[in-house]
């Protein structure tokens, strides 16, 4: 009978047991530096009414976060809260972004948020994260 062995250098041994060991450090900063990337995006891409004014402070990037369902790694990047508009009324944040997006019966669509999320860039910020660790 035959018998094959077969031996991994230490260095890529090493290299396996970092990965493993910062895996769950390594995603966490992945996914953060994806979020900021769209969030960057969606500054720039927002209606040039919005600068400036008080929607943009309600645009907020989530802290980095475990999905139950499926045990994913999550960051968001979304409109929360209220804000007071021009006329002084206090207005839901994401109601005015998501009729900014899609429109409404006498409101064009504008879409900034689908533009914002560019997967080539999100990809290359997360894949630097990633060479830090691999080296």
């Amino acid at each position: 009978m035959a018998k094959l062995t077969v031996e991994l250098p230490t260095d890529l041994i090493k290299e396996f047991e970092t990965l493993t060991e910062n895996e769950r450090k390594m995603i966490e900063e992945m996914t953060q530096a994806g979020a900021e990337t769209v969030y960057n995006n969606v500054v720039n891409n927002v209606p040039k009414t919005w600068h400036g004014s008080n929607i943009m402070r309600c645009l907020k990037v989530t802290k980095t976060y475990d999905t139950p369902t499926d045990g994913g790694i999550n960051t968001k990047v979304a409109f929360y809260g209220y804000f007071i508009n021009k006329k002084g009324k206090r207005t839901p944040a994401p109601l005015v972004a998501n009729v900014t997006e899609y429109g409404a019966t006498h409101v064009d669509k504008k879409p900034f948020m689908r533009k914002s999320f560019n997967k080539k860039q999100i990809e290359k910020a997360m894949l630097d994260v990633q060479k830090k660790y691999i080296k």
